[in-house]
């Protein structure tokens, strides 16, 4: 899913340079039929996923049932509701877990848009299958602390940008405690099994982005972040992937150990989707002067619905 949410996100960059209209959560929420079609379950009806399915839907190796989470199916199945949102009560860590790309994708284009939209596109890619305020608030702060670290800040100041914009949310409160947990145990003096089991077992949204933060507040580097983040009686997949999000932000693919990069399963296909989204804001697009070979390449890769 985090791949189909760079996807929707290029997508709709792609329609908003070429026909001068777009809407981000709109084409991301198809992206996520495309997605739900990899996992072998019917799209919503009336879309037709197939005409022009773009590059990566046709990776035969996302057509593989994956132990997809029983809130994401439910609401994409489910009839379109009113506004795209979910109408559901759940606050599961699978909307905070998946949206990474929206924080790289607004550094690429941020002379347009303020953290602000940051936080709110995050929040609303959320929405799309989560409809508790934790479920979503929290993917606000993931995806300004991913712009943030893509800026160069330090984990840090990213959170000093990350906390007013939450604090300016209705049901912000949640989350915030969660935050200031996982801040105040990396300060402390605590075994991190000992710390981790305080902050939950991050099931919910608010606990797994708290052992993230944690386990990336104390990392030595990388690797040692992600150990800490994966080695848990909890969702260890969700925070091991939340912390990888935040440490492979700050430090780079170079900090990654060369023997888990290897045998990386779409690792070609993670690295290329994450380079478009990085260099979106250098492709040479306009309704008026695009190149027609660029264009046209841009949009088979990319059709931008």
């Amino acid at each position: 899913m985090t791949l189909f949410t760079a996807e929707g996100l290029l997508r709709a960059s792609v329609r908003g340079c070429l026909k001068g209209i777009t809407t981000y959560t709109g084409v991301t929420e198809v992206a996520y039929q495309r997605w739900l079609a990899t996992q072998g379950v019917r799209p919503r009806e009336g879309l037709d996923l197939i005409r022009e399915p773009g590059w990566l839907f046709q990776q035969p190796q996302l057509h593989s049932r994956r132990a997809p989470g029983n809130t994401c199916l439910s609401a994409l199945r489910a009839p379109l509701p009113e506004g795209l949102f979910a109408v559901n009560d759940s606050k599961g860590c699978g909307g905070v877990m998946r949206v990474a790309p929206v924080g790289l994708f607004h550094w690429s284009i941020r002379e347009h848009h303020p953290a602000h939209d940051t936080f709110r596109l995050g929040c609303e890619l959320a929405a799309l299958t989560h409809g508790h305020p934790t479920g979503q608030l929290t993917a606000g702060v993931l995806a300004v602390l991913i712009r943030e670290l893509t800026d160069s800040a330090s984990l840090s100041e990213a959170l000093a940008v990350a906390k007013p914009l939450l604090r300016e949310e209705r049901d912000h409160h949640e989350t915030l405690s969660a935050i200031d947990m996982a801040e105040e145990l990396a300060a402390a003096d605590l075994p991190p099994e000992t710390a981790i089991a305080r902050l939950g077992e991050g099931w919910i949204a608010e606990e797994a982005l708290a052992i993230a933060l944690y386990c990336a507040l104390v990392a030595h580097d990388f690797r040692h972040g992600v150990i800490l983040a994966v080695n848990h009686d909890g969702d260890s997949d969700s925070t091991g992937s939340i912390t990888g999000n935040l440490l492979g932000t700050l430090y780079g693919v170079d900090a990654i150990p060369q023997q888990w990069l290897e045998p990386l399963e779409l690792q070609k296909v993670i690295t290329e989707i994450a380079e478009d989204l990085h260099d979106l804001h250098q492709w040479p697009l306009s309704p008026f002067g695009s190149d027609p070979e660029i264009k046209a390449h841009l949009w088979r890769k990319y059709p931008g619905y």
